[in-house]
């Protein structure tokens, strides 16, 4: 398909994927480095069943980004790792999958490579534009899309002022990667058709649980039940731990420290903190490094975002603390949108209780993100 005709080429310039290869390499020693097209024609020539997954990369929020290395499986494992994805996705031959991230990272790449091996098309838009994605639904009738909360509001605003191009061609809209507002989850689920949309909660590392929107409804704020395949636990501290199958186990690339750290048994975790209802359904509180303890209290920021996501004039939002010489931390809150500091300060007093509700409101025009939606917390804290 060629771009110069209006249409939409269905190749990832290699370029845009290796923008940020200095941080992503600094600390690895790779056998090889595509950097261009004829590099990448010869890795793709040979054919059949992936026997190994690349190695991505975390996205690096909460430190220096990790490899996360599989190693090659055997034809077996390779096989079941792939009909779990097709299985649960459904992929076939008359999909056409709709990229909106760089396929640098884990998510994307499973939904464009779970649509490609089952004989479907890929179609790739560029980078992220409202006006392009919405021109591509309009002249390739896409079937799946993963997306991330950001890309939402964006394509939503952007319908707003221009209109919303015919969605009937989807049967599948999976978004992960953050926290998605009560609002938007909802007017996700208003604008594409019935039984399309879902979430999914997993890592880089692993993935953990898949969640229709129809039991989101039921069960407000849950990311679902254990996958097929595994089993969820959450120990006494709110840790999550997954067990997973043989060829779903990784080692962080040239730290086994960190990756002996990361196993207990057949079971990982990333770290994340959460609970389990009765009925198996998993709600997350955030991640451990997230943590902010005020006077000795623990504070989830997620849980304090929620809360603040619920004011018509907040668009965004992230919590973080900061280092305080009484209470040890701080509670802050980064907003976007057109709240005051005294009406969120006000609306807070209502939902929280004393040590959850922020000390500090700082606005911005926008949060600072990963290329997947992830906030960058820790820029917040610098600043």
């Amino acid at each position: 398909m060629s771009a110069d005709e209006g249409e939409f080429p269905s190749v990832c310039p290699v370029t845009d994927a290796l923008h940020e290869g200095d941080r992503v390499l600094g600390t690895l020693s790779p056998d090889l480095v595509i950097g261009s097209g004829s590099d990448l024609d010869q890795l793709t020539r040979a054919s059949g069943l992936p026997l190994a997954r690349p190695m991505h990369v975390t996205s690096g929020t909460t430190g220096v980004p990790k490899g996360v290395y599989s190693g090659v499986l055997s034809e077996p494992d390779a096989a079941a790792l792939l009909a779990e994805e097709r299985d649960l996705w459904g992929f076939t031959d008359t999909d056409v999958n709709l990229v909106l991230s760089p396929l640098y990272h884990s998510a994307p790449l499973r939904f464009a490579m779970g649509t490609a091996l089952a004989g479907g098309r890929v179609v790739i838009p560029g980078p992220f534009d409202p006006a392009l994605v919405t021109a591509a639904i309009e002249v390739e009738r896409p079937t799946t899309m993963f997306c991330v909360p950001a890309h939402l509001q964006r394509l939503f605003a952007h319908w707003d002022r221009v209109g919303a191009p015919d969605l009937s061609s989807f049967r599948l809209v999976a978004h992960a990667g953050a926290p998605c507002p009560p609002a938007l989850k909802r007017r996700l689920i208003e604008a594409f058709p019935d039984g399309t949309t879902w979430e999914f909660y997993g890592a880089t590392e692993g993935q953990f649980t898949a969640c229709r929107s129809e039991e989101w409804l039921e069960r407000p704020g849950t990311v679902g039940r254990a996958r097929p395949g595994r089993t969820l636990q959450v120990e006494q501290d709110g840790t999550i731990w997954c067990a997973v199958p043989s060829y779903a186990r990784f080692e962080y690339y040239g730290d086994p420290d960190k990756a002996a750290a990361a196993w207990r048994g057949e079971s990982f975790t990333v770290g994340d903190l959460g609970r389990l209802d009765d009925a198996g359904y998993l709600f997350l509180d955030g991640r451990r490094e997230d943590l902010v303890i005020t006077g000795g209290v623990n504070v989830y920021p997620l849980e304090v975002e929620n809360a603040l996501r619920e004011h018509p004039g907040v668009t965004d939002v992230a919590v973080y603390g900061v280092p305080d010489d009484r209470w040890g931390q701080r509670v802050c809150a980064a907003v976007v949108g057109t709240a005051t500091a005294a009406e969120l300060d006000a609306f807070a007093r209502e939902r929280l209780a004393p040590p959850k509700r922020p000390k500090e409101y700082h606005h911005l025009d926008d949060l600072p993100r990963t290329l997947t939606g992830k906030v960058l917390r820790s820029r917040l804290t610098d600043s």
